[in-house]
C-alpha cells in the first residue's frame, strides 16, 4: 500500500488568529478525516527565526535579517510543494492572496493537482465568467481540480482527487 498522499495547503490564513482558527479547526479536518498528510507552510520555518527577525529594531540589520529569512521561507514552501501530491488553496478575500496565487502557479508548473475553496461570496474575478482571477482559475481547472464554495464540496473534491480507493 502506498504511503498517505501529501497535500500542501496554500492560504493566507496563518497571518491572523481568526484565520489560524479556521485553518486548523475547519480546513485541516477535511484532510485528517480522509487520512491525508498535510504539508502546512505555516510550520515549515521555525517560529524562532520569525520571532528573531520581528523583534529586531527597525533599520538595516532588520532589513537584512528579513531578506535572508524571506529566502528561507520561500525555499521551504517550494520544497513543501515539490514533496506534495497536490495543493489545496484557500481563495477567500477581495482578491486571491498573491502568495497563494504564486503557490498555485508554481504547483501548476510542476504538474501538481490543485483544488481550491472560496467561501467568500464577493466576486474577485476579471469578468462575469470567472469567480477569481482568470489565470489562477485556469491553473486550478487545467490541473483537474475545481473551485468549491462550501466546505462540504471541498471535502468531496479532496476525496475525488486525493483519496486512494482500496479494493
Amino acid at each position: 500500500m502506498k504511503d498517505r498522499k501529501k497535500i500542501y495547503i496554500a492560504s493566507p490564513l496563518g497571518f491572523s488568529e481568526a484565520g489560524r482558527f479556521f485553518l486548523y479547526e475547519k480546513i485541516f479536518p477535511l484532510f485528517s478525516r480522509k487520512r491525508l498528510e498535510v504539508i502546512d507552510p505555516w510550520t515549515l520555518t521555525p517560529p524562532e527565526l520569525i520571532k528573531e527577525a520581528s523583534s529586531m529594531p527597525a533599520g538595516r540589520d532588520r532589513i537584512i535579517a528579513w531578506s535572508e529569512l524571506n529566502r528561507i521561507i520561500a525555499g521551504n514552501n517550494v520544497k513543501g510543494i515539490d514533496e506534495s501530491d497536490g495543493v489545496f488553496a484557500v481563495l477567500d478575500g477581495p482578491d486571491v492572496d498573491s502568495g497563494t496565487a504564486s503557490e498555485i502557479g508554481y504547483a501548476a508548473a510542476c504538474g501538481k493537482i490543485i483544488t481550491a475553496y472560496r467561501g467568500d461570496f464577493r466576486s474577485a474575478g476579471d469578468n462575469e465568467g470567472s469567480v477569481i482571477n482568470l489565470q489562477v482559475a485556469w491553473f486550478i481547472e487545467s490541473s483537474g481540480g475545481r473551485i468549491t464554495s462550501s466546505l462540504a464540496e471541498a471535502e468531496e473534491e479532496v476525496k475525488r482527487l486525493f483519496v486512494i480507493s482500496l479494493p
